[in-house]
This record gives structure tokens, sequence and C-alpha cells, in this order.
């Protein structure tokens, strides 16, 4: 039997760590979408069609070093076409369905990809705050980039994908929001289990 999860939200906001929590509390799989646009992104960087590398993604290609800041700018870039996300969909779908359950987290997972989602969370914090999260994120993996510099490119990526034309990042009209600028990560992973533990009944 399956149970969709859709964990939409900005970038540093904690949605991965929430997301991967929450499938491990309940043993359901756990998709992070991001990671399908970084694998397609970094396929970009290295000189291939962004359209024919998404309709040619294998997990494998999600396996390596995909948190880079040049691979984050690709990601979001190859995000706007239409047609790298219409190939990424019937992927994200089909992982959604499995069964036993799955956590997917993204953009618009609960908007577009499973708009019939059993639970739809949307995690957000403030723009400094999820700069500060990235920057020590950074700082700790040796990128030494400069806090106003990862602030930039934080408010430059919600643009991006707010803006954007195709599946912008706006909280579905009926999801949980979560804001976690003010949380512990134990709290805001709590709220969440308790959103689906109130959906499974």
């Amino acid at each position: 039997m399956s149970f969709t999860v859709a964990i939409d939200g900005p970038a540093a906001a904690g949605k991965g760590t929430i997301s991967k929590a929450v499938a491990a509390e309940f043993g359901f799989g756990h998709l992070d979408t991001g990671l399908l646009y970084r694998a397609v992104g970094a396929q970009m960087l290295a000189g291939f069609d962004p359209i024919e590398a998404a309709k040619a993604l294998t997990l494998d290609q999600m396996q390596g070093d995909l948190r880079t800041p040049d691979v984050a700018q690709a990601a979001s870039k190859v995000a706007v076409i239409p047609e790298v996300r219409a190939a990424l969909l019937d992927f994200q779908r089909a992982f959604a369905m499995r069964a036993g359950g799955a956590v997917l987290d993204g953009r618009d997972i609960g908007t577009v990809i499973c708009p019939d989602a059993d639970v739809k969370l949307f995690v957000t914090a403030r723009a400094d705050i999820r700069a500060k999260r990235r920057h020590a994120e950074l700082v700790s993996n040796g990128i030494d980039d400069s806090f106003e510099t990862v602030l930039a490119d934080v408010k430059a990526r919600d643009a991006r994908d707010a803006d954007r034309a195709e599946a912008p990042m706006v909280a579905a009209k009926d999801a949980i929001l979560i804001d976690t600028s003010d949380l512990s990560i134990d709290e805001a992973i709590a709220q969440a289990a308790q959103a689906v533990q109130a959906a499974r009944g």
C-alpha cells in the first residue's frame, strides 16, 4: 500500500533533514528530488545537453559530490526547462507510488508531482537563517565563500524558483507550514512526524 508524503520549500530550510528523519521513522523510501536536477545540472556542466541528460538519467548519476555551488546554480537553471521537468516527472511519480510509503522533497512535490499526496508539508525559514546554515555547511566542506555571497545566492535561487513559469515554488493550498527559523532540528522533525502520524490515523 502506498502512502505519499510531499515536502516542499526553499534551499537550506531543513526539508532534506526532516524528510530523511520522517522516512526513517515510518519506514518509507526517500527521494531528494533536488538531486535529480543537480545530477542533470552536473551533466550540463560536463558538456551534455540537459534535456537528453534528463531523459537518460540513472540513480548512479545521483551519487558523488552534487552539493557544490556551481552544481546548485546549474540545477536551478536546468529546472526552468519544461522538457527537463517533463522527463523527470515520471521518475518521481513512480517513486511516490512505491509500496511501503514514500517521502519526496523538492520545490513542487505537493503542487505538481504529487498533488494527491497523503501529507503535504511546506518547510521554510528566513533567508538570512538559511544563508547561515548553507554557509556553515560550505565552510565545513572546505568551500570558503563569504556569507554575503551565500546570502545573495540563496535570494537569487528563491527568486528563480518562485518566478519560473513552469511549476514555480509555492506552498500547496492544503500544505502544513513549518517555519524552522527558530526551531531546533528535533522540534522541526517532531512537527513533521506529528502531521504524518495524524494523516495515517
